[in-house]
């Protein structure tokens, strides 16, 4: 799924589209860069894992938590009878209603597409 994100990525920048990423971007990448291999992570060290995070904060616009994302996020939460892990996805939208933002690209479609506020796209759908 690498290329085929990294292929979206640079189509949508070519089109002056604003990409935008939110703290909770960045943590989760987190997580799967230091997780092991084993584990279904990248096993990268911290310094390469530090490394790949400036660059993404190169690449995107980075979205600031604000007050209003706890406001959304228990909105929705309520409204869609969140529970258990999808509460973190709730998060990410609450954000991106929260700054404006209508458009998310992820593979992980399905868990999405609940949400009326958002578009979601799938990055192999970018040509």
């Amino acid at each position: 799924m690498h290329e085929d994100a990294a292929q979206s990525v640079s189509i949508l920048r070519s089109r002056r589209d604003e990409l935008q990423i939110t703290t909770q971007n960045l943590i989760e990448f987190w997580a799967v860069c230091t997780r092991p291999v084993a584990n279904n992570g990248l096993g990268l060290t911290i310094v390469q894992a530090e490394a790949e995070v400036t660059s993404l904060r190169e690449v995107f616009a980075f979205l600031p938590d604000i007050p209003e994302i706890l406001t959304e996020w228990e909105s929705i939460v309520t409204r869609y009878q969140v529970i258990g892990k999808q509460a973190h996805d709730a998060h990410l939208v609450a954000a991106m209603i929260a700054h404006g933002v209508t458009h998310l690209l992820t593979f992980n479609e399905a868990d999405f597409k609940r949400y009326s506020e958002i578009t979601v796209v799938n990055p192999q759908n970018i040509s």
